[in-house]
């Protein structure tokens, strides 16, 4: 019997500690389904989903992170245009000058009052949740 399983994704929330008001880096994709992203991809076989954060952080925008927390895991079936993925989401910190790198076209900083439209996946989800937890310490709430 063959199982379907979800594929492992990470997203890694990278707030800039060298810049007023810690403003989060942004990419857009350079693949379909395009427009901006938090960055992240598909954790490797064989990796830890911390691995995976840090790889793909310096993959797709040239910085080292640190992690600072597992934020929250988001598994919506329908999250991902392309197939059914879980993304573990985890909130890191870095300092330095940002490239836009890997399957990264372009990349922005931006503060939590002033995201872009066109998020991909549930990401305006995923910024809106992360945005009640720096304002209001409140973690998303469990979906039943």
């Amino acid at each position: 019997m063959a199982y379907r399983n979800p594929i492992p994704t990470v997203d890694i929330i990278i707030e800039l500690r060298n810049r007023a008001e810690s403003p989060i880096i942004l990419i857009e994709r350079q693949n379909p389904p395009y427009g901006w992203a938090i960055p992240g991809g598909f954790v490797d076989y064989g990796e830890s989903v911390e691995q995976a954060a840090i790889r793909e952080a310096k993959e797709e925008v040239s910085l080292d992170v640190t992690l600072q927390e597992q934020f929250y895991v988001y598994s919506d079936p329908n999250r991902d245009p392309r197939k059914h993925t879980l993304s573990v989401v985890f909130i890191a910190t870095a300092t330095g000058n940002p490239q836009a790198a890997d399957d990264a076209k372009n990349l922005s900083i931006f503060t939590v009052d002033n995201l872009p439209e066109h998020l991909c996946f549930d990401h305006d989800k995923v910024l809106q949740d992360y945005r009640n937890y720096r304002l209001n310490g409140v973690r998303p709430v469990l979906q039943r």
